[in-house]
């Protein structure tokens, strides 16, 4: 580790520091994601082996944060693993807040459907290599402002996923960008949670604002029943039996172009097949890349 020098802490997250550092040898700045070892006796936590063997397999692709190396630490007696990444300033949300501030100053439709479309590619790359994000929110995608890029970070969370689906943790996905099967404690559940995210992400560059802003789970479905309509068995089979099902109020569903007014008809069709109830009809991340939405995006740059 003293070939890097900490600048300043950039973040902090359940699993570890995050630190602005610059790198001795090449003079480049770099990000360091410190993991501390609770328990050496027990090695490094399986999260941190989780995360690191996932971002080695996807740190091949332009769309995600690339890491660069893992470093070990002994100091005082104990130990800490540091991931080094290369560093983006930007993410999501601060590059809306800064480029276009204010609510009524939307972000240019070209930018949105350039930022869409990379975030598609990441997740699709994602997806082509059996992984789940599980985490996608403004605040994981990081921008390069001089290059125009968008790429995935964080994934703290993610999952390799099996067939047939294995049972996952219930607790994942920060809430506004949380799928309604988790919410509704789903035991098994598959990349469409990836897909859902990617809907609200898509839905907030278009508004400047969260479209689902819940601040307890149940205040969530409420926001998404509310626009979506009450889901029944009708539209997503086998709805009721969900753990967390209950008699909820039977709204019906609202055209989804009021919440987005600013987009173009194929906006709409696109964000309406991202937010689709039943995972199985939400359309996956190499289906929306080819949709009528990108048409006029120059997809040479990408």
């Amino acid at each position: 580790m003293e070939n890097y020098e900490k600048i300043e802490k950039i973040g902090e997250g359940m699993y570890g520091k995050v630190y602005k550092a610059w790198d001795k040898r090449t003079g480049a700045m770099v990000a360091l994601k410190k993991n501390k070892i609770e328990n050496e006796k027990e090695g490094i936590p399986a999260t941190t082996l989780r995360e690191v063997s996932l971002l080695q397999v996807l740190s091949t692709c332009i769309y995600f944060v690339r890491l660069l190396s893992v470093e070990n630490s002994h100091k005082n007696g104990k130990t800490s693993l540091f991931m080094v990444f290369e560093y983006i300033d930007t993410d999501l949300r601060r590059f809306m807040d800064l480029s276009w501030p204010g609510p009524d100053n939307p972000l240019p439709q070209n930018t949105i459907k350039s930022f869409m479309f990379q975030l598609l590619k990441g997740v699709a790359h994602c997806h082509s290599h059996g992984i789940m994000h599980r985490d996608l929110k403004p605040q994981n995608l990081l921008v390069d402002w001089k290059k125009g890029l968008l790429k995935i970070a964080d994934l703290g969370l993610g999952r390799a996923f099996t067939v047939p689906m294995k049972s996952y943790t219930h607790e994942v996905v920060t809430l506004w960008y949380r799928a309604p099967e988790i919410l509704l404690g789903a035991s098994h559940y598959s990349t469409p949670v990836d897909m859902w995210s990617v809907g609200c992400v898509f839905a907030e560059l278009c508004r400047k604002s969260p479209l689902f802003p819940g601040n307890s789970e149940l205040q969530q479905l409420l926001f998404i029943f509310r626009l979506l309509g009450t889901p029944n068995e009708q539209i997503w089979p086998g709805v009721t039996t969900l753990r967390n099902w209950h008699s909820y109020p039977q709204w019906k569903p609202h055209e989804i172009a009021q919440a987005v007014p600013r987009v173009e008809r194929s906006g709409v069709d696109l964000l309406d097949r991202l937010l689709q109830y039943n995972p199985a009809n939400r359309i996956s991340a190499k289906e929306a890349l080819v949709h009528p939405y990108f048409d006029s995006l120059d997809k040479s740059q990408f």
